[in-house]
């Protein structure tokens, strides 16, 4: 009977010691899902280290599911909706579209954006502070009125500036708010601004071809993730280096590329914080419990070599302001 019992109690702690074990095992790996409006994965590479900075490894303990628009934003409806499918753990939306897309797709799976434009105007959130829902993230700017900050950085590069045209894609839903914003800033700059709209890639040239005949003194491009498309981001720097153009755009991504300026937040830095966001929610945190977080930091970039290249001087005060970061960050390219 003592040999009986003594086996009995042998396997039972056997079993139990097995139970852990079994349960790491079964232990599911949490999936991100990424709706994306381009074609490449690169654009994600900061989001990507955030997470093996926190601690995620690409097929161990996180899978990260890629869904391509190829350019098209209306198919990004149909990407936020096979993710949703796949019961994907948290979806990942690098701009306004794709996070406008994923809300609609789902009120339950957990939502991170990063880069949007205006959470509040768009109807991502219905408040900053609480965001509410199943979506939260980092907007790309602190509000509309960075905008007129370029404006005033471009009239500052060109003190002779008398015209402006704007090129905006009017299918992004915060473009509006933005264009609202130039028209106002432009005015009390004793600027005249001039919107040319644009919807997709296939109205560039139309675009083009206007504000040529627009002969204005620069050219102001409004942040959408259209025009951050690599190859429409190089469709436009080079029409503007060709025609002696002087611009200013969003993101230091322009200047590296070959454009004029630039003015605003890191977009690497902001996909990488938002691993943060992420991370949390994976612990457990729910996104209607985690404040918006507005960029505190922007970048003034000068790519030097295209100024020269286009036969602009650039002041000295503009010139000094780029090289100093003492305050904010900001760069110069030679």
């Amino acid at each position: 009977m003592i040999k009986k019992t003594f086996a009995f109690v042998l396997a039972t702690l056997i079993l139990a010691s097995l139970h852990p074990a079994e349960a790491q095992q079964a232990k599911k790996v949490p999936t991100i899902g990424i709706p994306s409006t381009g074609s490449t994965a690169a654009v994600y590479e900061p989001f990507i280290q955030g997470l093996r900075e926190l601690g995620y490894v690409q097929g161990k303990n996180i899978f990260v599911e890629y869904r391509y628009a190829e350019g098209k934003p209306d198919r990004l409806a149909e990407l936020a909706a096979e993710l949703v499918q796949l019961e994907v753990d948290v979806i990942f939306a690098g701009s306004t579209p794709p996070a406008l897309a994923a809300k609609k797709a789902t009120q339950t799976i957990p939502i991170v954006f990063a880069g949007a434009s205006d959470p509040l105007g768009s109807g991502l959130v219905a408040s900053l502070a609480r965001p509410g829902g199943n979506i939260t993230g980092l907007s790309l700017v602190p509000g509309l009125e960075i905008i007129g900050k370029q404006l005033e950085l471009l009239k500052e590069s060109l003190p002779k500036l008398r015209s402006v045209a704007a090129l905006a894609d009017t299918a992004n839903i915060p473009t509006s708010g933005f264009l609202t914003e130039a028209k106002l800033a432009a005015r009390s700059l004793g600027v005249q601004l001039q919107p040319q709209n644009v919807r997709d890639p296939n109205e560039f040239d139309g675009a083009f071809s206007a504000i040529k005949k627009g002969r204005t003194d620069a050219l102001l491009v409004i942040a959408s993730p259209m025009f951050n498309n690599i190859a429409n981001r190089s469709r436009i720097i080079s029409f503007a280096t060709s025609n002696r153009l002087p611009a200013m755009y969003p993101y230091s991504d322009f200047v590296n590329a070959g454009g004029l300026v630039s003015y605003g937040p890191n977009l690497p830095d902001l996909f990488r914080r938002a691993a943060t966001y992420v991370d949390k929610i994976l612990k457990g945190a729910k996104p209607a419990d985690l404040p918006v977080e507005q960029p505190t930091k922007f970048e003034l970039v000068i790519n030097l070599k295209t100024a020269k290249q286009i036969g602009v001087t650039i002041p000295q005060s503009m010139l000094y302001r780029a090289d100093n970061e003492a305050t904010e960050n900001f760069g110069l390219r030679f």
